[in-house]
């Protein structure tokens, strides 16, 4: 995992090496500075891979070797010894909890140990949480906007940016509150459920309905009595009907309108149910449509606007020195957004009376933590010369230790269970901030 990074991070290890400042005490934080989507929040993700990565953490002979053929000649044949011998052993990484909701500028992920191995770890931990927190967030957008009980499918493999870029989609979707895929090693490796519908090339290699009776009925059809069309769609007996083109959401009121006057007219009830899924680029516009219309439709898969989160490709998580030796790191700018802030910090959430979470709070390690029912004076980022006043109903500490001694020192949880713990980090936002179109900006 070490050499899953940018050359000019063994570049900037090189310097600290020759400067003997190599094992100084350090801390970074890994954060983004704007939430996406023009919302108010984002899901972290990628926690998981990120431990994993920690722990696999080591350059072997071979990378060694081609680091020895790329970097400068004129680099200390003992520095590459020293890469030989590194790992994260006296690294220790503290984080929000993954498939928490993570506010802009509060760190996701704080990285403490020797200043070298802080430093390598940049690129890495950028790769594994960039992309599954953005596309986390993209899938949690699109469960809100369907409501709890849509049947929601990532059918994004085909559209992906590349192998690991759609099974990284069906993975984080699954997060972010989807019920299933499409992908079928995403469902091997990560247990996630597995559904499907058909394809056009599907009807249209039969001439006519006598070419389908009764043997590819049957092929899906448990009681072999002709009633199945094949369509997987997820409810246990192969029935479905699939929509890809056209008013989707006026075509799923007629066509639930046949299946309830077969239902009655051949007492068959089960047939007025047939779950009916649509496809066709679905959108978060597409979502909003069928709402505003009304509609019949039971399952939605979406692909390309998912796995590809064109509204915004990147979350700009950013991976910043905040302490080197005990002193705080402050990067000055013209760009007041790029300012860091430093210092190693403790981070709460605030909570009011109705459990809703109204702020978090960053605070020096050395000061002292707040408490429920007591006043605060805080200065909120942005407004920073004022004070305000706050009383929190109840405080939560988010950050907890996940990596010590070389060693993932907290329970990691399953994916369903990381899945559960987003839907009701979510569900404790408020609506003004939970809403996708100009929510109320969360203070920090």
């Amino acid at each position: 995992m070490a050499p899953l990074a940018d050359l000019y991070q063994v570049s900037m290890a090189y310097g600290h090496w020759r400067a003997g400042r190599h094992r100084a005490p350090a801390a970074a934080e890994l954060f983004f500075r704007r939430p996406p989507f023009r919302g108010s929040f984002a899901l972290g993700a990628g926690l998981a891979e990120g431990l994993r990565g920690l722990r696999a953490f080591r350059f072997s002979a071979a990378d060694v070797a081609y680091l020895r053929s790329v970097l400068p000649s004129t680099i200390d044949d003992a520095f590459f010894d020293y890469l030989a011998t590194l790992d994260a052993s006296e690294v220790t990484v503290t984080a929000i909890p993954e498939g928490s909701v993570v506010f802009a500028r509060v760190p996701f992920l704080q990285v403490k140990g020797p200043l070298l191995v802080v430093q390598l770890l940049e690129t890495t931990l950028l790769c594994l949480v960039n992309y599954a927190s953005l596309v986390a967030t993209n899938a949690a957008r699109f469960r809100l906007l369907a409501g709890p009980d849509m049947k929601l499918i990532e059918m994004g493999l085909r559209r992906a940016q590349g192998p690991d870029g759609a099974l990284s989609a069906s993975k984080y979707s699954y997060i972010g509150g989807f019920d299933c895929t499409s992908n079928i090693l995403a469902g091997k490796l990560y247990g996630i459920p597995v559904r499907g519908t058909i394809a056009h090339s599907f009807i249209m290699s039969f001439r006519g309905l006598e070419e389908v009776q009764p043997r590819v009925s049957r092929a899906w059809d448990r009681n072999g009595n002709g009633n199945g069309n094949g369509n997987g769609n997820g409810n246990g007996n192969g029935n479905g009907m699939r929509l890809d083109s056209g008013n989707l959401a006026q075509q799923s009121k007629e066509i639930r309108g046949v299946f309830q006057a077969c239902a009655a007219h051949f007492q068959v009830p089960w047939f007025g149910t047939i779950p009916i899924a649509v496809s066709n680029d679905i959108s978060e516009q597409s979502l909003e449509e069928f709402r505003r219309e009304g509609s019949e439709i039971d399952m939605i898969g979406i692909g390309t606007n998912l796995v590809t989160c064109p509204l915004q490709p990147s979350l700009g998580c950013v991976y910043k020195l905040v302490e080197v030796n005990g002193s705080p790191c402050l990067k000055l700018t013209e760009d007041e957004e790029k300012m860091t802030i430093p210092g190693m910090k403790t981070i709460y959430r605030l909570y009011d009376a109705a459990g809703h979470p109204f702020m978090d709070l960053m605070a020096l390690e050395e000061e002292p933590s707040p408490s429920a029912g007591q006043e605060l004076g805080i200065r909120v980022l942005g407004r920073l010369g004022e004070t305000t006043k706050v009383i929190p109903t109840t405080v939560e500490p988010l950050h907890r230790t996940y990596f010590r001694d070389g060693q993932v020192c907290e329970p990691l949880p399953s994916l369903p269970e990381v899945r559960t713990h987003a839907q009701v980090s979510l569900n404790l936002l408020s609506p003004a901030h939970r809403r996708l179109h100009e929510p109320q900006p969360y203070p920090v």
